[in-house]
């Protein structure tokens, strides 16, 4: 449910100043949205932005109202406000939930005169509360875009999604396996064939031999958390990762001993959509920092382990590049269709 009422006050604010309320799940804020948004402060002097939500909204209310403020942080004609919807009553009849609504109006935003919607209930609640009903976009000609459509098919309808908002919906892949099998260079191709960016192994950017201490591995795992982050806001639908938490763990315990904490509250933080274990039956190929190319079954078998013992479903890559290339990329266009 999505409308606006424009407030506007001659008994209690100067002048004719109108106040503009808009009541929404914005889940998400769509370019439909921040449309109907701008028009309501073209017809108002300050915009209230009132997001409801319920505890079983699929998306969290504290994001989405991140997403809000974002985009419209520059404007000082807004305020924003998160509301819990414990009042409405979906399953009545709509004159039924007219009355639950307009009596919620009436004890939360007062002194209201004008409602601007793009749905069809607009002018009934209108008319309940005895004010006007201007209508913005009704059959959605100009921005035809639901938040519903957005999240059963986000890709299909990418273009409407503001650019603060695609992240939440950007697939994330993780290349994950032991050392030199070919998983950068992996990345590196499907980020060209799907236009989008990639996450490198930051590890390699950081440090020049084997021979690191805890404090370096904590700082590796926090660039690499980091480096996810700031290449998903760049991201095209989909975000290809070489490397991740679970791989940084693997070697602080054995090149270190011990693994800090730390790496496995990182490790919560980034859930990827996607894993594939690179195989070893490829040769094994002398770089300056590889050094485990005499135990390279010992350290599948730990990478593997370790998906497994958590639960992660992967999808194993093996043979020449084009067998590869073909296994990664049957997956993906699965993952984004």
């Amino acid at each position: 449910m999505v409308f606006f009422l424009l407030k506007s006050s001659n008994d209690y604010y100067p002048g004719n100043m109108k106040r503009g309320l808009i009541i929404g799940k914005f889940m998400p804020i769509h370019k439909g949205h921040i449309a109907l948004i701008n028009f309501a402060l073209s017809h108002c002097d300050e915009v209230t932005v009132s997001m409801s939500f319920t505890e079983q909204d699929p998306i969290n209310p504290e994001q989405r109202l991140r997403w809000i403020r974002d985009i419209f942080e520059r404007n000082p004609k807004i305020s924003i406000h998160l509301v819990k919807d414990d009042f409405d009553q979906e399953d009545l009849p709509w004159n039924e939930r007219i009355k639950i609504w307009s009596d919620f109006v009436k004890s939360k935003y007062p002194h209201t005169n004008v409602i601007v919607s793009s749905e069809a209930y607009g002018s009934l609640l209108a008319k309940k509360l005895g004010i006007d009903h201007i209508s913005f976009d009704l059959t959605r000609m100009q921005v035809p875009i639901s938040a519903t459509r957005i999240r059963e098919n986000p890709f299909q309808y990418w273009d409407y999604i503001p650019e603060v908002v695609r992240p939440y919906f950007v697939k994330k892949i993780c290349f994950y396996g032991s050392e030199s099998t070919g998983k950068s260079s992996m990345a590196k191709r499907m980020a060209e064939v799907y236009h989008t960016g990639f996450v490198p192994e930051v590890a390699r950017e950081m440090v020049s031999s084997n021979d690191f201490t805890l404090d370096d591995i904590i700082r590796i795992g926090q660039a690499q958390t980091d480096r996810v982050f700031e290449k998903l806001t760049e991201a095209n639908k989909v975000l290809f990762c070489d490397s991740d938490l679970i791989t940084t763990q693997i070697y602080s315990r054995h090149y270190l001993k011990e693994i800090p904490s730390v790496l496995f509250k990182l490790e919560d933080q980034i859930k990827y959509d996607l894993y594939f274990l690179f195989d070893i039956d490829t040769p094994w190929v002398e770089d300056g920092l590889r050094d485990l190319g005499n135990r390279r079954e010992e350290m599948f078998t730990i990478f593997k382990n370790e998906l497994e013992c958590r639960g992660i479903a992967y999808v194993l890559v093996k043979g020449n590049w084009k067998e590869r290339e073909r296994i990664v990329r049957s997956e993906v266009d699965k993952l984004l269709s």
